[in-house]
């Protein structure tokens, strides 16, 4: 549905497009903006909201990769999620048509265009739901599909975790978030609670490893006035906190063997007692617990409960470590870059091309949690515009990725997934992928359609 009164953005650096554009549009759509500095982007988008965005995607004097474009692209589509962005280039590249496309481009035209073609484009944009605050989800009235709009993943890697919180979200289930610290497996809990029928309740954190023992009890189930020597008024713990919301134990491997037991206890009868009373307390909670911890070899060392992991897995959802997602390490450091020069008023600053191939050969064993600090590092420390790899002082001994044994010898499978990480490796750029590969591009595209990539 087209909005009663669209906002179109254009943003080109040649003051002839810029006028040709916004002739042929505003006797279509009156309200049209242009501008021919991308650096006045943060701005301009605080400012008012833009249906459609129709943007350049070579600036500077003699470039022709679409490089800058789809930086630009990306910081419009975190900054208003809710835009859709056209691309205009006067290089046509169908290489860089598929690049643009899979990272979130609703349409590509070459310049010069042709009108029709221009205006097709642009309505097919405002028709798009993705405009429509009042759409219903695709499951029908009243579904709500998860929102990730704080979570940045493009990879294959995350698909996959973003499917699995879609399935999961809208169930009861209790769930395992297993992954390296700093791999964000917070911001996934808060994302299931979110897609859950639970999301306008209470989503209540707890570290588990943050509890001291002898408070454990009082912390989780509450006390009454009296109980022991600090007790002295009637306190409600975390389950009752969380009813009829979301509880997150964070951290669940660090429980000891008799913790474990109580907590356990609480579980099954859904019941807690307060410290003090001997009166049961029904909680009603979706459950969602994280470990950094191999609970499973922990259970074969008799250091956790077997009935309490079974309790708590129902689903398991594995986070990858950021060494794995090489396809995301270019926009999550764009999105701190914009996040800390914003918060220390550095203007505007971008990434230079040798930077990003550091930051991308880089393994990450600190995972975002340590691509972030870098990023606010150099950031502070930087007095320029662009950052070099100079200004990234990354642990000098990188780690090693660990070969695992494949999770199955499926030729299909194995292509598919070999496929997928050459293109993340390039990214995007399929005909260096095809190279890697050993395949021709035409044969490429055809395994790409083959397998739905």
């Amino acid at each position: 549905m087209i909005p009663v009164t669209p906002n179109l953005l254009i943003i080109d650096d040649d003051p002839d497009v810029l006028l040709a554009a916004k002739l042929l549009l505003k006797r279509h759509y009156p309200q049209i903006k242009t501008e021919n500095d991308p650096y006045r982007l943060n701005r301009i988008l605080k400012q008012d909201h833009y249906h459609v965005v129709l943007l350049d995607m070579n600036f500077r004097a003699g470039a022709s990769n679409g490089a800058e474009g789809l930086r630009w692209m990306r910081k419009i589509l975190r900054q208003s999620p809710r835009s859709h962005v056209i691309l205009m280039t006067a290089y046509g590249d169908i290489e860089l048509a598929v690049r643009a496309m899979k990272e979130g481009a609703s349409d590509f035209v070459v310049k010069p265009w042709k009108n029709d073609r221009l205006l097709e484009s642009v309505k097919a944009a405002l028709e798009d739901p993705k405009d429509d605050v009042e759409a219903e989800g695709e499951g029908g009235a009243g579904e709500k599909k998860a929102d990730f709009g704080k979570i940045i993943g493009r990879s294959a890697a995350m698909q996959q975790v973003f499917e699995t919180i879609e399935k999961v979200g809208r169930t009861d289930v209790n769930v395992l978030i297993l992954g390296e610290n700093g791999t964000g497996k917070e911001l996934i809990a808060r994302a299931l609670h979110q897609a859950s029928p639970r999301q306008e309740e209470v989503f209540v954190n707890v570290d588990l490893g943050a509890i001291p023992e002898s408070l454990f009890e009082s912390e989780l189930f509450g006390h009454k006035k009296g109980a022991f020597t600090d007790a002295r008024e009637d306190r409600a713990g975390r389950f009752e906190h969380a009813q009829n919301g979301t509880l997150f134990l964070d951290e669940i491997g660090n429980l000891s063997m008799p913790l474990q037991a109580k907590l356990l206890t609480a579980l099954q009868s859904r019941e807690i007692v307060r410290v003090g009373t001997n009166q049961p307390i029904p909680v009603d909670i979706r459950l969602v617990c994280a470990t950094n911890m191999p609970l499973y070899k922990m259970v074969g060392d008799h250091r956790f409960r077997q009935d309490l992991l079974y309790r708590i897995n129902t689903v398991e959802l594995k986070l990858p470590p950021l060494r794995e997602r090489n396809g995301d390490i270019q926009p999550l450091a764009e999105h701190y870059l914009d996040l800390y020069a914003a918060k220390y008023n550095k203007g505007e600053m971008e990434l230079a091309a040798d930077t990003v191939r550091k930051l991308q050969r880089y393994q990450w064993p600190g995972n975002i949690r340590e691509l972030q600090h870098a990023m606010e590092r150099a950031v502070i420390m930087s007095d320029a515009r662009v950052l070099h790899p100079r200004d990234f002082m990354l642990q000098p001994v990188e780690t090693p990725v660990s070969v695992e044994e494949p999770d199955n010898y499926n030729l299909e499978e194995r292509e598919k997934s070999a496929i997928r990480d050459a293109i993340l490796k390039h990214n995007g750029n399929l005909s260096r992928a095809a190279k890697e590969l050993g395949l021709g591009r035409t044969t490429l595209y055809r395994k790409l359609s083959k397998y739905g990539l």
